[in-house]
């Protein structure tokens, strides 16, 4: 290796050579087409070559994702005679490469023809991890802030698990018993059963609970989507992707993932969850890098998923990855000795939103209440209530015809039923399942015979320690 001939002496390009060994960057110099003639003794030490890499060799040793790019720009930048800077990697003694900045400036003559590139090679590889920290930072600050946010909007949930039940404490037990490990949950339910809140429980009975819990509706994400929403995306992955996306397994690392419709995602994207499951890491959109994640998942659906196993829409292996630990939630039909503190906590907290004092709640309308069937569960009651705490002044009364699409009251022996006291009502019951032979459902059932849904019956023989059987001997 030498200098470019400049007609200076021995000593004088040895003091020159000391100068360019100790600045702190690389220097190197081109001939006018752009092919390296002179690379800095230190540079070669830097990445462990004994002999320059001249002419166009250079290229040789960039990172493969980097060269395309760094060819096409000096090849510009020599064409049009403009200054050239790039950031590119160059591998190290030990072969991991690291990144750098490339600058080159032309020295013209009086013509202003090029007769010489001098440049400068400066490792920025310590500047560049603390730019991605700091991203990374700035990133997390962003998802706790979303978390956050979808914490306080969610605090007004309270009241799907408000009662004591003995189909509500089963669930609840279930709780208590799988908060505490990392298994992965399958809340199972009709819609408006307080899955949400339930997941949002066992995360923050779990040693998760300082972490972010974050939730994604897959139904309600378009199926193109969703796989940007979980996993996100870099930059031009696609048509719109203007900047890199945290997928929500990003936001909550460390925490707890919610999906909730889990059973509405598309079949690519079940492959990727299931993928997630089985190996804790995955992919951005338009990445090829691996990202390791921990995260507990949550899952929730309304639908049948064994059924839908079994007409293809979704896959046997992610369901079992899925239901570790599966929890049935109870309709609100299932629950009917809750309804009346239900009534009373939401009497009270929407009374105080608009500012009136409700100071009792009509019987009837207890009875109509208990004894609907409601196929919306607490989401339902919530806005008949609401409506109702509007309209009424001192007594909570709702309408009949606000029940099922303006259905109208109930049997008499419903009403009769749901005034009588708690041995009276086991009494009626017990009368009833003598005169069916045990029977429940069907037009001679004991539910008939009583005027109330099967369902109904079925919550209060449970929860009046009934045994149904005993009369199937009679």
């Amino acid at each position: 290796m030498s200098l470019p001939e400049d007609g200076a002496g021995s000593a004088a390009e040895r003091e020159l050579r000391t100068i360019l060994d100790t600045i702190p960057a690389f220097v190197w110099t081109a001939r006018p087409d752009g092919a390296l003639d002179f690379v800095a003794g230190s540079w070669l030490e830097h990445v462990g070559r004994g002999e320059p890499a001249l002419g166009w060799e250079w290229t040789s040793q960039v990172h493969p994702d980097d060269r395309d790019r760094a060819v096409r720009d000096w090849r510009s930048a020599v064409a049009s005679g403009t200054r050239f800077g790039i950031e590119l990697r160059f591998p190290d003694p030990d072969g991991k490469y690291r990144w750098h900045l490339a600058r080159a400036v032309p020295l013209r003559d009086d013509a202003g023809q090029v007769l010489r590139w001098y440049g400068t090679l400066t490792d920025i590889e310590d500047l560049k991890r603390a730019e991605q920290e700091l991203r990374e930072l700035k990133d997390r600050l962003l998802s706790e802030n979303i978390a956050l946010r979808d914490e306080v909007d969610q605090a007004s949930m309270f009241e799907e698990i408000v009662g004591s039940s003995s189909a509500l404490r089963r669930a609840l037990m279930l709780v208590g018993k799988v908060a505490g490990t990392d298994s992965t949950v399958l809340l199972t339910g009709e819609t408006g059963t307080g899955k949400e809140l339930i997941a949002r429980a066992i995360h923050k009975r779990s040693p998760r609970a300082s972490r972010p819990f974050v939730s994604v509706n897959c139904g309600a994400t378009p199926p193109s989507l969703i796989a940007s929403e979980l996993f996100g995306h870099e930059k031009g992955a696609f048509t719109g992707a203007v900047q890199r996306h945290l997928g929500r397994f990003e936001v909550a690392e460390g925490g707890t993932l919610f999906l909730d419709e889990v059973g509405e995602l598309p079949p690519e994207t079940q492959v990727a969850l299931l993928r997630v499951l089985q190996e804790r890491t995955f992919e951005r959109v338009g990445s090829t890098r691996m990202i390791p994640v921990d995260v507990r998942v949550i899952a929730a659906t309304n639908r049948d998923l064994e059924r839908a196993i079994a007409d293809g829409s979704f896959r046997a292996d992610l369901y079992y990855r899925l239901s570790v630990f599966p929890i049935r939630l109870p309709p609100l039909r299932e629950r009917t000795e809750d309804i009346p503190l239900l009534v009373e906590y939401l009497t009270q907290r929407y009374a105080s939103r608009v500012g009136k004092k409700i100071r009792s709640v009509n019987r009837r309308t207890i009875d109509l209440l208990t004894a609907y069937s409601w196929p919306g569960n607490v989401r339902e009651l919530q806005n008949i209530i609401q409506r109702a705490v509007i309209l009424s002044e001192g007594t909570l009364e709702i309408d009949a015809t606000w029940l099922s699409r303006g259905s109208t009251p109930p049997p008499e022996g419903t009403l009769r039923l749901a005034r009588a006291s708690a041995g009276e009502e086991k009494n009626a019951i017990e009368k009833a399942l003598t005169a069916s032979r045990g029977r429940v459902a069907g037009q001679d059932g004991a539910a008939a015979r009583l005027g109330i849904p099967r369902s109904t019956l079925e919550s209060r023989i449970l929860a009046l320690r009934i045994d149904k059987h005993r009369f199937k001997t009679l």
